[in-house]
């Protein structure tokens, strides 16, 4: 007959094992990385540059924007407080949007979205 901490000692191995899959694949996927160039389709699509302060608030007005009850104020967003960004080296990391590339901490897309 089994216990139930034997049941319990290996369904929470079983079940740590994705876990640890995640944690240990991802830094190796951002080493094989790149910076993304601002040329780049889907940065210009976007409006990504590695400096929020080169953005152009004509035509991305998003940047520009006063704070609301959804945002904050558009001087206020940047990569690294986005909920699509997550840091892998010291000022760049890896956006869900831009997939295969990193971006700049202080970078900027119209995609920004406030971390949940």
């Amino acid at each position: 007959m089994t216990s139930r901490r034997t049941v319990l000692k290996y369904t929470t191995g079983l079940a740590t094992i994705p876990l640890l899959n995640v944690l240990g694949t991802a830094p190796a996927r951002a080493a094989g990385e790149v910076k993304i160039s601002e040329d780049d389709p889907l940065a210009v699509a976007f409006g990504y540059k590695h400096d929020a302060a080169d953005v152009d608030t004509a035509k991305f007005p998003k940047r520009a924007a006063p704070a609301n009850a959804m945002f904050p104020a558009g001087a206020d967003q940047f990569c690294d407080n986005c909920g699509q960004y997550a840091e892998t080296e010291p000022g760049w990391g890896t956006c869900v949007i831009l997939p295969g590339k990193l971006v700049a901490a202080k970078g900027w897309c119209n995609v920004w979205v406030p971390i949940p």
